[in-house]
């Protein structure tokens, strides 16, 4: 399978009046690739590969995560990140809300769900939610971001409220609303079939789904951290509706907790495989395993900055359906996040005020980030910040 063919180039102007070209294509059929410079030879086949236009196998995932030369897989992924996007770097602003985080499931990887009746238990009312939209649309809010609990107490017109809420505000704000498991949950505690709430959120004004629960896909290792969250398999299907809703999505893949480098490698195949049928994902968000506060007894040191790099740059190589790459920089930080742009990724993620699910787990982090710390963090990394929102509009 051939990489696609370029659709050309636009213009866009920040809000600080500069202009910079935001790569709209996909690929050409040909990667530029120093292939002297790799040392590891499995690596330089992978990298023969790309150079052509080829498709790489999903045994390539194992040979580029256990791979000592981290240099020449840097270099495979930043060719390929350089041919579709350039130097063009991405990020947004935004406004998380995370409305509750009672939750019925309870997973042993999450710090932020609690019973009813704990102390730190929340629900947030519709007031709230409309007076933190107009907090955010005053501080320039291109986007909302809504991810909860399965809190039981909350009927399906409470979520129809929040998007209802947000809409109010009147400003052209681009939400990214619930994902694939907060639909199979309305779904199955209001009996209506998730392809028609899939549709009719769309219409109410949701315009794409987060990449959450996706977790890892392998069942073992998935019944270990999340064993009441809906299969693999479910969630797959989801996405794959929502995508037919004409919602595009992103796709998340949480690394650094039990997982093996073949859960990895079959996480990535099947979304590949998906994204062959559908072409709604929009970008692939690692997420290291923040382990404080959870229930992972046997959760593994934090990831060294070579993993990282591995991981992300192997995902930028296998995924050649995928547009984009999305380092975090609240899960990740910011200096790994700026190395992280020379291994294949090309989005450091939005400002999120008032997120809270990784801060319940430990993250570092601040709680939100400014726009001028974000563009800094970018030039500071030989690249050009490009804002734009969730859609990549």
């Amino acid at each position: 399978m051939s990489w696609s063919h370029s659709l050309g180039t636009s213009i866009r102007r920040s809000n600080r009046g500069e202009c910079h070209p935001i790569s709209l294509f996909l690929m050409s059929s040909k990667v530029n690739i120093p292939i002297q410079m790799i040392t590891d030879p499995a690596l330089r086949d992978i990298a023969e590969s790309v150079s052509l236009g080829k498709r790489v196998g999903e045994g390539a995932v194992l040979s580029m995560l256990s791979s000592c030369d981290v240099n020449g897989l840097g270099m495979i992924a930043g060719a390929i990140r350089q041919q579709r996007h350039g130097r063009n770097t991405f990020y947004g602003n935004s406004l998380n809300l995370n409305y509750t985080n009672v939750c019925e499931l309870r997973c042993p990887l999450c710090a932020f769900s609690c019973d009813e009746g704990d102390d730190n238990a929340y629900v947030l009312e519709l007031d709230e939610v409309r007076k933190r939209v107009a907090v955010a649309c005053d501080g320039g809010a291109d986007e909302v971001h809504i991810v909860g609990a399965l809190n039981p107490k909350l009927p399906l017109d409470y979520y129809r409220g929040i998007v209802a809420a947000v809409r109010e505000s009147g400003k052209p704000l681009h939400v990214v609303g619930f994902t694939a498991t907060e639909y199979e949950y309305m779904s199955r505690s209001s009996g209506i079939p998730v392809a028609e709430l899939l549709a009719e959120f769309r219409d109410a004004g949701v315009n794409a789904l987060p990449g959450g629960g996706a977790e890892i896909f392998a069942p073992q290792t998935r019944e270990r951290i999340a064993p009441k969250k809906i299969s693999a398999e479910r969630w797959l299907e989801i996405m794959g509706l929502a995508h037919a809703a004409g919602l595009r999505s992103n796709a998340t893949l949480l690394y650094n907790h039990i997982e093996t480098h073949e859960d990895i490698a079959d996480h990535l195949k099947r979304l590949r495989d998906l994204q062959d049928e559908t072409g709604g994902f929009k970008a692939l968000v690692p997420l290291p395993f923040h382990g404080e506060h959870t229930q992972i007894s046997s959760r593994r040191e934090r990831p060294s900055g070579m993993d990282t790099f591995r991981l992300f740059a192997a995902a930028r190589i296998y995924l050649d359906n995928f547009d984009h790459i999305k380092a975090l920089w609240m899960y990740l930080g910011a200096k790994v996040v700026q190395s992280l742009l020379h291994f294949g990724a090309d989005d450091v993620g939005a400002t999120y005020l008032n997120e809270k699910i990784v801060h319940a787990a430990g993250a570092s982090t601040p709680r939100s980030g400014s726009e001028q710390a974000l563009r800094q963090m970018i030039r500071q990394s030989g690249f050009f910040p490009i804002r734009t929102n969730a859609g990549y509009e």
